[in-house]
């Protein structure tokens, strides 16, 4: 109580203070639910040809592409699915993470696209970082099961 009374003293409006109190946590599990569906639809078409992506991560240096591609549609695209439900939301999300920064070196280096190309992906690394830091909250189903990574 005493950081809530701390805070809404702090605010420039303090009659916001508890819609930003009661938001705070369902704010946190549309973020997480959007991240994890997006990152399904994005990784759709990998898992419809999980074999697609093999020249691609070669090209990068991931050797066997045969292992890598699956390996990366499967991260998506089931990984994706993880996040939404909000189960095993730290790995999970860390792997997601994994993936988005190697596409910012994808973009930002070796097509070189600078910031530019791989901004988006900078964003959507820092996301999956904060939940694989903050896991699922209340709203997930690793809180429902009462166990978490």
């Amino acid at each position: 109580m005493a950081l809530q009374s701390t805070t809404r003293s702090r605010l420039i409006i303090p009659a916001l203070s508890p819609v930003y109190t009661s938001a705070h946590e369902i704010v946190e599990t549309i973020l997480r639910v959007i991240a994890g569906v997006l990152l399904v639809t994005h990784g759709f078409g990998k898992i419809t040809n999980p074999f697609g992506a093999v020249g691609m991560v070669e090209s990068l240096g991931f050797y066997p592409g045969v292992f890598w591609s699956p390996l990366l549609a499967a991260t998506e695209f089931f990984g994706g699915i993880l996040i939404t439900i909000g189960l095993f939301t730290r790995p999970a999300s860390f792997a997601a993470m994994i993936v988005l920064l190697v596409t910012v070196y994808f973009h930002g280096i070796v097509r070189a696209e600078g910031l530019a190309g791989a901004e988006k992906s900078i964003l959507w690394a820092a996301i999956f970082l904060f939940f694989a830091l903050r896991g699922g909250n209340s709203h997930s189903v690793d809180a429902r099961i009462g166990r978490t990574f």
